[in-house]
């Protein structure tokens, strides 16, 4: 029994025996196996699942609140997004609204779609979107007057999504696909083409209208209908009102559980390859390293396509690794000298290059950047090696590549492993920060203790308050830091552009550089102030620049920062999340009291400081740091010549 069989049948036995919700964590594995007629029925079995039952036997499973409305039928899009998430490792809590209630769903403060209070409300568009209210006989200017109208009508309706859902929602909007039975309809070729032109200026206007922080995302769905997926079915559009075929609804579903993981901040942030017949085409050790290909033939042609899908990749901030069964020597040789592969071992942050195992191999890689195998993507021609390391690294993603490479790139970014919202900044320039990061551990090696390691790096932090193009970094860090991160909570952009833009509440970005480079923003803090002083919401640093005192500076000059704003006290609280245990004891070594907290429960504690006794910033790191636009910047130099008393 193939794999692929084997899987399929034992999602059937576990719903069968009605084991389903008690093993939902061994849905990811199981589902990577399955093929998009095994995911179909497995989405038929899922759906029938309650939540509830999941979350009973395992209470820290992922649970996403969905809402989905739509201009027609939408119930056949629920087993679809239940199965694509349960894949990611999530859980469906959803809520469909009826047919062609769209408008009312998300117009009405009192509806039953804002009483899910979901974190995602997919409005999906389907193909008579425009055209149901376009009159007949008609000519395209009548399309075009119909879709100004609906882009306005969905304007206002963002508007009052952003309104009326919970802090923090974002609502997804869709491209809409254009039909050939609306097309040939006109018969003059001329006017066939200005409205084709018309429709794509229309969801031109729609893909624009996507904006994170205003919590608006938009899926595209022509590469779906570009790549073979028929946008409709007529016979289910006139007996069922259901406009959108089967197979878009499949392949929607996918990415809207893209989308989710993306918004959730959960994106891999390594791609670790294979060389043979990954990157190129040969066997290193049996052709040489002039003997293997990269380009100059057909089929080392479709290698080379690869290769540039992996540079666009790393282009924008993924790191790229080498995870090879090969001799280190001829690897390097390979890297640096072949005449057609313009990549070298410069372009990868690690290269394991051995005749051990691959899954030992992908931990190497994972410790030695300081992440998680969770945050690793495993690309192998060798099934062996894949199911190696889907068996023994935890929540690495692999993917499934062949014997042939033209449709690797396909496999590669089937899953959506890298998406973010937004690429930032920090993001193109999170490779070379890695390598910066090696360097310091090489200076850090050479240096006779520790403290003059920290003393020479010459290390510079810049506290502010966030600036608008910072705020999608800010968002990522919310979204994605755990071992640094004072009550786990996420905030995306929307949320933070409003608490930066409020009149007593702030976000206050952490900038950090050092002697090997700037490391960009690589925290925040959130917080509000009242007559009882500074309320620290939370504080978030990321793991990459941990251990350098940056975290400890930015606490110290804030409680400085809040002596020279004349304000009583300083507050924060810790909540236990996934990884925040170690920081449990950060507030306390700051000379904070630990207090109740009001109308909180659970394991979190409450912690207040007098502003008396303040330890005085690292002398290691030069601080500035600025409460708001109207206060004068603290520099730690300064904080070094009062002394306790004299605060």
């Amino acid at each position: 029994m193939s794999g692929r069989a084997e899987a399929q049948q034992d999602v059937r036995a576990l719903y069968d025996t009605g084991s389903l919700a008690g093993a939902y964590p061994r849905l990811p594995a199981l589902l990577a196996r399955l093929d998009d007629d095994g995911l179909d029925s497995a989405g038929r079995l899922l759906a029938r699942l309650d939540p509830a039952d999941v979350l009973a036997a395992h209470p820290d499973t992922s649970a996403v609140r969905i809402a989905v409305t739509g201009r027609s039928t939408t119930a056949g899009l629920l087993p679809a997004l239940t199965v694509q998430l349960a894949r990611h490792g999530l859980l469906l809590i959803g809520h469909t609204g009826g047919s062609g209630s769209y408008v009312r769903d998300l117009a009405d403060p009192a509806s039953e779609l804002y009483a899910h209070r979901p974190e995602l409300t997919l409005c999906v568009l389907d193909p008579l979107t425009v055209w149901d209210r376009v009159p007949s006989p008609w000519q395209p200017y009548d399309v075009a007057l119909e879709a100004e109208r609906q882009r306005l009508l969905l304007a206002e309706l963002a508007g009052a999504h952003a309104a009326h859902a919970p802090a923090g929602a974002t609502l997804v909007l869709n491209t809409v696909p254009l039909l050939r039975r609306f097309t040939h309809q006109q018969t003059g070729l001329l006017q066939r083409a200005e409205l084709g032109a018309l429709w794509r200026e229309f969801n031109a206007d729609l893909l624009r209208m996507a904006d994170p922080a205003a919590g608006i995302a938009v899926l595209d769905l022509e590469p779906l209908t570009a790549a073979g997926v028929r946008a409709d079915d007529p016979r289910l559009g006139a007996y069922a009102d259901a406009h959108c075929s089967a197979a878009l609804l499949a392949s929607y579903a996918r990415e809207a559980a893209h989308l989710a993981r993306a918004l959730r901040g959960d994106t891999k942030k390594c791609l670790v390859l294979d060389l043979d017949g990954t990157l190129w085409d040969g066997i290193l050790a049996e052709d040489g390293p002039e003997g293997v290909r990269g380009a100059t033939s057909l089929r080392a042609g479709a290698f080379g396509a690869f290769r540039r899908t992996v540079e666009q990749l790393a282009s924008q901030g993924v790191l790229l690794a080498v995870c090879s069964k090969n001799d280190p020597e001829p690897v390097a040789r390979a890297l640096a000298a072949h005449p057609d592969w313009p990549l070298s071992a410069g372009d990868f942050v690690s290269i394991v290059a051995d005749w051990g195992s691959k899954a030992e191999g992908v931990a190497q890689i994972a410790a030695g950047l300081g992440i998680a195998p969770s945050a690793v993507v495993f690309a192998d021609d060798s099934l062996f090696e894949r199911e190696s390391v889907r068996a023994t690294a935890p929540g690495a993603a692999v993917v499934e590549l062949d014997a042939e490479p033209a449709l690797h790139s396909e496999h590669l970014l089937a899953d959506g492993w890298f998406d973010v919202p937004s690429v930032t900044e920090e993001d193109r320039g999170r490779a070379e920060r890695y390598r910066e990061r090696q360097r310091r551990e090489r200076r850090q090696a050479g240096a006779k203790d520790y403290d003059s390691f920290l003393r020479d790096l010459g290390i510079e932090v810049a506290v502010a308050p966030a600036e608008s193009h910072q705020i999608a970094r800010i968002a990522q860090l919310s979204l994605r830091t755990n071992r640094f991160n004072l009550t786990g909570e996420r905030l995306g952009a929307a949320q933070i552009e409003r608490m930066a833009a409020g009149p007593d509440t702030f976000v206050l970005a952490v900038r950090a550089a050092d002697r090997y480079g700037d490391d960009g923003i690589v925290g925040a803090l959130f917080g509000h102030r009242d007559a009882t002083g500074l309320h620290l919401a939370n504080m978030v640093i990321s793991c990459r620049v941990l251990g350098r005192g940056i975290e400890d500076a930015v606490l110290d000059g804030l409680l400085h920062a809040a002596v020279d704003a004349g304000l009583p006290a300083v507050h924060a609280e810790w909540r236990p999340a996934a990884a925040n245990a170690a920081v449990r004891g950060f507030c306390p070594a700051h000379g904070f009291r630990a207090v109740a907290v009001a109308g909180k429960e659970g394991d979190g504690v409450g912690y207040r400081h007098t502003l008396a006794d303040l330890r005085p910033v690292p002398a290691h790191v030069r601080l500035r740091l600025r409460l708001s636009p109207t206060e004068p910047v603290l520099e730690s130099q300064e904080v070094e010549e009062c002394t306790p008393s004299s605060i």
